[in-house]
């Protein structure tokens, strides 16, 4: 991990405003309970093999879910690396109404002060647009790429383009919103990829498309093995593009163990209020008193009248 992104937990610079989340759930986005199922399986097969090393790259991180998600499966040596505009202004008008539209509230504060929460230094950040990545990050030195950034076409095939370069042999690509109705620019370009490219389908999620640059096979062997003992997900073979493709989906997808907020929230403690006694009823002081302070003789002619 870069030492220029190590940032202590208290930094006053990200934690003076933005809220600090109290667990992985609190962070705002939309990251699944069958697509974290999906990273955990990738991530933890790559990290299974000694010999499979390479970093991590997230094109569009949002409040940071996926990111802060992916973080716990970065080892020793290895670099994370972040790239969103946040809260800087887009470079053209179509992105500049998008996200204005989409992502008013998306501000790089907010983004490290979710990641500060679950790990102890951020990752590298790189607030621009990602057509600058290429030039950031180090070509074939990534085994973990997720695309999530712009929703528009020319964005789009720019990020698949870059993902090719960057991609170490054997890498993991994953696009969202291949198929959502709100971003046709997006299942344009991922699938103009895949039918005139080397872009290989490994599998589908409801929401995710998960492919490699190199031969699919062997991860579509495992991923098939490992899903015939989960219950809790079906899974189907289609061919496309003359090639089999993993459908993956199911409801009630049992997600893995999220991160874990790093301090547990602080909660106020109030000082303890000393018990008082509870006072007499009204009536029972009156009667007390007057039977302390008035004569005898006048005490019990009260009580008589009070008896009748």
């Amino acid at each position: 991990m870069s030492q220029a992104a190590r940032l202590p937990l208290t930094d006053p610079e990200v934690l003076s405003t933005a809220p600090v989340p109290a667990g992985f759930n609190d962070v705002e986005g939309w990251f699944w309970n069958v697509d974290q199922v999906l990273f955990d399986w990738f991530l933890g097969h790559q990290n299974a093999d000694a010999e499979h090393r390479g970093d991590l790259l997230e094109l569009g991180s949002y409040m940071g879910k996926s990111a802060i998600f992916m973080g716990k499966y970065l080892r020793d040596g290895e670099e994370f690396t972040v790239c969103d505009l946040f809260d800087s202004p887009a470079e053209d008008e179509s992105n500049l109404a998008e996200t204005q539209s989409s992502y008013a509230s998306l501000t790089r504060q907010a983004f490290e002060t979710n990641y500060l929460a679950f790990h102890e230094a951020l990752p590298t950040v790189i607030q621009a647009p990602t057509s600058v990545v290429g030039d950031r990050v180090r070509a074939a030195s990534c085994r973990f790429i997720h695309v999530d950034a712009s929703h528009l076409y020319e964005h789009v095939h720019g990020d698949i383009e870059a993902s090719r370069v960057l991609a170490a042999p054997g890498a993991v690509v994953v696009f969202d919103d291949y198929r959502s109705e709100h971003c046709p620019g997006v299942a344009a370009a991922v699938w103009g990829a895949v039918t005139t490219s080397d872009l290989h389908v490994i599998c589908v999620s409801g929401t995710k498309l998960y492919a490699t640059w190199d031969d699919p096979a062997p991860l579509q062997k495992a991923l098939r093995t490992w899903l015939e003992g989960r219950e809790d997900l079906w899974h189907g073979i289609d061919t496309v593009v003359e090639a089999p493709l993993v459908r993956i989906g199911g409801q009630k997808a049992i997600a893995p163990s999220a991160p874990k907020p790093l301090r547990a929230p602080e909660v106020p403690v109030l000082a303890a209020v000393p018990a008082q006694p509870k006072p007499a009823p009204r009536s029972r002081r009156a009667r007390k008193l007057a039977k302390d302070l008035l004569p005898p003789i006048v005490t019990r002619a009260i009580v008589a009248s009070r008896r009748r």
